[in-house]
């Protein structure tokens, strides 16, 4: 089988194990994308949007906004077909020197300090988290503060230390986001957010 095939044969079988959902046709394509990253249908239980969050994601990628990544992991799972059509694109502050050296000497996290790096270029754009809370709580914080304001916001980090925490935190703003409830996330499943976007804004959804 082609690729295109078996990613089609992929969706029919998810679409037919997961049955009935509340999603809209727009989130269920995200959705079913995220489960088809992780094969994990608990995301159609978990999976959480604010009322803007489509709409506002397709218009930053469409006109070409800045799109930001937690980790470098989560960066090279996007897809930059459909992105390149409008400008858009992808970039991860993780490795940046700058941020190499503030972290070193004021012993925070890189995640962290590159959300704080990365605040100006994130206008009207995308932040993506995939990995971190560090790095999702420090960009509540800016908000906060009134320093950072990006178009939307996919909230998936993973793991046992405020991962769930942080996404609780980030569903308390009233701020666009796709996140979900819980442990679970993760840079591809991050990733597989943004392309399903991706894919809808260029129309092949």
């Amino acid at each position: 089988m082609k690729p295109a095939e078996i990613e089609k044969l992929s969706f029919q079988i998810i679409d037919q194990e997961a049955g009935r959902h509340h999603f809209t046709s727009a989130q269920w394509s995200i959705v079913r994308r995220m489960i088809h990253t992780s094969a994990d249908f608990e995301y159609k239980e978990t999976v959480r949007f604010h009322q803007d969050a489509i709409t506002s994601g397709l218009d930053a990628i469409r006109k070409g906004k800045n799109i930001i990544t937690d980790t470098n992991m989560a960066r090279v799972g996007i897809r930059e077909y459909e992105l390149s059509q409008f400008g858009a694109t992808v970039t991860c502050y993780m490795n940046d020197p700058q941020v190499h050296r503030t972290a070193t000497a004021t012993g925070v996290t890189r995640a962290k300090v590159a959300v704080e790096i990365a605040a100006a270029d994130m206008a009207d754009g995308i932040y993506v988290v995939g990995n971190a809370p560090t790095a999702l709580l420090a960009l509540i914080d800016l908000i906060h503060e009134h320093k950072a304001k990006p178009a939307l916001i996919i909230g998936l980090p993973v793991g046992f230390v405020n991962a769930a925490e942080s996404k609780a935190a980030l569903m308390e703003l009233d701020c666009p986001f796709i996140s979900n409830v819980g442990r679970k996330g993760g840079s591809n499943v991050a990733a597989s957010v943004v392309n399903a976007l991706a894919i809808m804004a260029a129309g092949n959804a």
